[in-house]
């Protein structure tokens, strides 16, 4: 069965794409994470995961680009309980939609890797768009091997973020200083 593996950067799909080969999943990487902001972010994060897919020899289908006007300008507590829900949304909606169109037989997302991600909510918003498209969400809890990931992206020297990807939360952060400085 082929299976469309949305990943929102490198390190988190280090540990779900290593796991699924072993497992002899027929996977494809998708890139769709109009979220991430600034610009420097997204095409930091997009090109390590474009490593992951030439260190695992797997296809990366690459769609949309940062939008950061669009989600500063979103009133997002109209249709959504969080933020994150909202941004949840959009990417498996997208996802869903590219695996039926791309005759995929199924898709999944390495946010489900992270402790630090709203688990149920994703399911939840994963198997609605499933649903809608006709495609199954084939669920992994990869979160055991989050640690693990994380140590495999320190191997081959993949950046590893220190912010979710939106631009609140790149505010929220702790490190947010030196990630600034990170982008100059």
């Amino acid at each position: 069965m082929s299976l469309l593996l949305h990943a929102c950067c490198g390190p988190c799909a280090m540990y779900p794409v290593d796991m699924l080969l072993k497992a002899q999943r027929d996977l494809d990487l998708y890139w769709f994470n109009p979220n991430i902001h600034p610009e420097f972010e997204f095409n930091r994060r997009l090109e390590n995961l474009r490593k992951v897919a030439s260190h695992y020899n797997v296809a990366l289908h690459e769609e949309g680009e940062c939008q950061e006007e669009y989600w500063l300008g979103k009133t997002y507590l109209q249709e959504f309980n969080s933020r994150c829900e909202m941004c949840y949304d959009v990417r498996m909606e997208a996802t869903a939609k590219y695996a039926a169109e791309h005759g995929y037989e199924a898709f999944c997302t390495t946010l489900l890797v992270s402790p630090y991600q709203q688990h149920e909510v994703i399911c939840e918003t994963a198997k609605r768009y499933a649903t809608k498209y006709g495609v199954e969400f084939e669920y992994y809890d990869f979160r055991p091997g989050f640690r693990e990931g994380q140590n495999m992206a320190r191997e081959i020297e993949l950046y590893r973020q220190k912010f979710c990807g939106c631009i609140f939360s790149l505010e929220d952060s702790k490190f947010k200083d030196k990630i600034i400085k990170s982008f100059e």
